[in-house]
């Protein structure tokens, strides 16, 4: 089955929609012009859209599967997925990136971190959970010594 992404003015998706391989290669084949339009004809717009882009669900071609307010770039042929922090920017692989460098150890004393970005504070935030009753132990990340200290 294929995939189209339902685009507004924007170029950010509404929706996605699933068409038959049979038609879309009937219809001049994957990504063309020609399926977008066939698609246009099939399936109308929902309120504000105005284009379709196919997308893959095994991130084949145009970066990675196109969800609800993923973005398409037109000029890089990708959809990107929303900013998840006023605070974070597109990497050159089109990915999101915070201003401070994701935690490299996911692990205090065997026992796995559960890591939050603090949008407000611009810093990674790690929480563990141990014992029987339950302690929660809260850390912050110091992303120049690579570590994680209690708080």
């Amino acid at each position: 089955m294929a995939h189209f992404a339902e685009l507004n003015s924007s170029n950010e998706v509404l929706r996605v929609v699933v068409i038959s391989n049979d038609d879309v290669n009937a219809n001049g084949g994957d990504q063309s012009s020609q399926a977008e339009t066939f698609v246009s004809n099939l399936v109308p717009h929902s309120t504000g859209g105005t284009a379709w882009k196919q997308t893959s669900y095994n991130n084949n071609f145009r970066k990675q599967y196109a969800g609800i307010g993923h973005t398409y770039d037109a000029s890089k042929n990708k959809f990107i997925l929303p900013q998840p922090y006023s605070s974070w920017s597109l990497n050159s692989n089109d990915d999101w990136e915070a201003p401070v460098t994701h935690p490299t150890v996911t692990e205090i004393d065997s026992e796995p971190v559960l890591i939050n970005w603090d949008e407000d504070n611009q810093k990674w935030l790690g929480k563990t959970f141990t014992g029987d009753p339950i302690v929660t132990t809260n850390y912050e990340w110091d992303a120049t010594n690579t570590e994680w200290n209690e708080v």
